[in-house]
């Protein structure tokens, strides 16, 4: 992949974060919140921004998107390589949900 079409892989996820955090925000902001991973003054100015400052937004060359799970012992539940295995796919996932879940809430 080249450059150039890295950049544009980069602009079209930021476009499409973009478009997506904004509905869910105008939807329902608590729940954006929390699956988005974001602050109150972050989901406002989400929901605020106007089609064209999307735009110009996401052209941007750096990734506006970034993964919660920093920790290992999340990304160990959600792909399932734990060497502990619970008792069943939903509780190992509800398990992480409530990790990050309290990550979310460290953060506001």
């Amino acid at each position: 992949m080249s450059d150039e079409q890295l950049s544009a892989e980069i602009r079209e996820a930021n476009l499409t974060y973009l478009m997506l955090a904004q509905n869910l925000i105008r939807r329902d902001k608590a729940e954006a919140q929390f699956r988005l991973g974001i602050s109150e003054e972050s989901a406002d100015l989400l929901a605020a921004l106007s089609p064209a400052q999307i735009a110009r937004i996401a052209s941007s060359s750096m990734l506006l998107c970034r993964f919660r799970m920093d920790d290992e012992v999340v990304w160990s539940l959600l792909t399932n390589h734990n060497t502990r295995k619970v008792d069943n796919d939903a509780t190992t996932r509800l398990h992480a949900s409530i990790l990050m879940a309290g990550r979310f809430a460290e953060a506001s």
